[in-house]
């Protein structure tokens, strides 16, 4: 039993407001929840979401900063390491 007077009130149906509409109902210390984002509008979730081109950034990165590529870079330390071995 919790202790009385210290624990706020609790709204077991409390109203989720997104958009002037109410999208769902959960437990809250608060009679209603304004909301921007939900699961119903999110992109990620509405199957709107636009797929970032994500490909060459790490060889943009290396090219940009003069490191070469990784595969290059690779190669530089097993050929180093050859030659502090002779």
């Amino acid at each position: 039993m919790p202790k009385p007077e210290i624990h706020p009130k609790w709204y077991p149906d409390a109203k989720v407001i997104c958009n002037g509409e109410v999208v769902m109902t959960t437990g809250s210390t608060k009679p209603e929840l304004h909301v921007d984002v939900w699961s119903g509008n999110h992109p990620f979730f509405t199957g709107t979401q636009k797929i970032l081109d994500t490909e060459g950034r790490v060889d943009r990165f290396m090219k940009k900063y003069g490191m070469g590529s990784a595969d290059s870079t690779t190669s530089q330390e097993t050929k180093e390491s050859k030659d502090l071995d002779k």
